[in-house]
């Protein structure tokens, strides 16, 4: 599998779903979250290409190549779904600035809130390893 490829193609599709995000922003239940969710689609996608260009200068193994494409694509599109869902429901317990004033059900929030936290995870381990492995890569060891 070419994941540089297909990280490029992942990109430019979140990016998409970005701005069709953002024609929808002032029909959602909270149109400050939308904004974040067209703005999140919009930044995720174009790190999902920056990350595909980048790709062969991470020389990753096979299996570290799997997750860490793996984490980059959970990360950024369930990042861009959960702040939709937020905006769409209304919730709030998350994204208390974006969700000022609006409130879901506790299911809905503990969804959104268990979204977030595996986002958070998944883009700080992916994130991270990207930054070791480019850095390390101009050491005089490698």
């Amino acid at each position: 599998m070419n994941h540089g490829r297909s990280l490029l193609r992942l990109g430019i599709t979140l990016f998409l779903l970005g701005l069709l995000t953002g024609l929808a922003v002032q029909a959602m239940k909270n149109p400050r979250a939308g904004l974040s969710a067209h703005l999140e689609g919009l930044m995720n996608g174009m790190f999902l290409m920056i990350a595909g260009l980048a790709w062969k200068e991470l020389a990753l193994g096979p299996k570290a190549a799997r997750i860490v494409y793996g984490l980059l694509v959970f990360g950024t599109f369930a990042n861009w779904a959960a702040t939709t869902a937020t905006a769409l429901l209304g919730t709030s317990r998350a994204t208390p600035i974006a969700g000022a004033g609006h409130s879901g059900s506790q299911t809905a929030e503990s969804a959104v809130l268990g979204m977030l936290v595996l986002v958070s995870l998944a883009m700080i381990g992916a994130a991270g390893t990207i930054a070791l492995r480019l850095w390390r890569r101009d050491s005089p060891a490698s």
